[in-house]
């Protein structure tokens, strides 16, 4: 599949700077040197200067036209200090206290996106999700309109016939553990736009449940119905169903006996999972069993991209991901 070329492709025609907080990371220090000699981004690494230094030469990565800060000596550092302070005041933050916190590589990070000194910013080889999201959600913030920042996971399927070509989009696997049907209702129309933007595909969109159509009557089934009521008159303009099975949504053939009525069933290439317990491990069986590729998690809902890896990653997904990055930026900038 051609999916990660195009958007190489598409993140070498308008170059961003993308942040990378774990300066001094074996994985992100090699990825740093593949992205600078594709061209897929300005990096910036953020750490002690001297560590990142030290680690590169050992493991022979060249930071040649690489930009390093270090938090501890940046002549951005007061700046970014006031800036943390005038967001936070109102929730009992004092300037001793941004003073400590915005030299965490991970806020500093943060604050340098929030205020354009960089694009981007990706970061979990060595943090958890909720290091991640808690600046984020700080000082970045969530887009107008968006009421809840969720994650999608592009599943790249060998030879499959089922979404756009083995293409499907998986949402949320990795932050909301059980999003209200307000929550999922907005996670399922991220999704649809992610991939219109990202992938240039006609998004259809199943809301997955244990139930197709009525077929079985329960709250956690009401939760999906209601969310899909919610996101329909929202939005209108997509093509967005449930509640639906997996069976349902993505096979023809069960599509015509369980939901013949339906514009998505059958032909789903957005699957919105209830809750994180459902996505996680559906896109991680999907992932082992039928070997695919799973490209993410990749956040969204942001006012600005910064996005999240799995602690088991390697080089080359902070490379794909950080690709997947700068063209969230691309499109946030147009």
């Amino acid at each position: 599949m051609d999916l990660m070329k195009k958007i190489w492709e598409d993140a070498k025609s308008d170059v961003k700077r993308i942040v990378l907080p774990e300066g001094d990371e074996e994985r992100t220090l090699k990825a740093s040197e593949d992205i600078k000699k594709e061209g897929l981004a300005e990096v910036i690494l953020v750490g002690n200067l001297k560590s990142i230094e030290e680690k590169a030469k050992n493991i022979g990565v060249n930071l040649e036209g690489i930009e390093i800060i270090d938090p501890e000596n940046s002549s951005k550092t007061e700046e970014y200090v006031n800036a943390f302070y005038e967001l936070r005041k109102n929730k009992g933050m004092t300037i001793e206290k941004a003073n400590k916190i915005v030299r965490d590589p991970l806020y500093y990070g943060t604050m340098m996106v929030k205020l354009g000194d960089a694009d981007g910013m990706v970061s979990g080889a060595v943090h958890t999700t909720g290091d991640l999201l808690r600046p984020g959600l700080q000082i970045i913030k969530t887009l107008p309109g968006v009421s809840v920042v969720s994650s999608f996971f592009i599943m790249l399927v060998p030879n499959c016939e089922y979404g756009e070509d083995g293409m499907l989009f998986f949402s949320d696997c990795a932050v909301n553990p059980n999003p209200t049907a307000e929550q999922l209702a907005s996670i399922a129309i991220a999704t649809a736009e992610t991939a219109k933007n990202l992938c240039k595909i006609d998004p259809k969109v199943a809301m997955l449940s244990f139930s197709s159509m009525g077929s079985a009557d329960h709250e956690l089934v009401e939760k999906v119905r209601r969310a899909t009521e919610i996101a329909k008159e929202l939005r209108p303009d997509l093509d967005i169903d449930g509640e639906l099975q997996l069976d349902a949504a993505i096979v023809d053939k069960v599509a015509k006996q369980k939901a013949p009525n339906s514009k998505v069933a059958g032909k789903a290439n957005v699957l919105i999972f209830p809750d994180l317990q459902a996505g996680n491990i559906g896109y991680k069986l999907v992932q082992r069993f039928a070997r695919a590729e799973a490209i993410g998690p990749v956040c969204q809902g942001f006012a600005k991209p910064i996005n999240d890896l799995s602690r088991g990653c390697s080089p080359e997904d902070i490379v794909n991901v950080v690709a997947l990055t700068a063209v969230q930026a691309q499109s946030g900038s147009k």
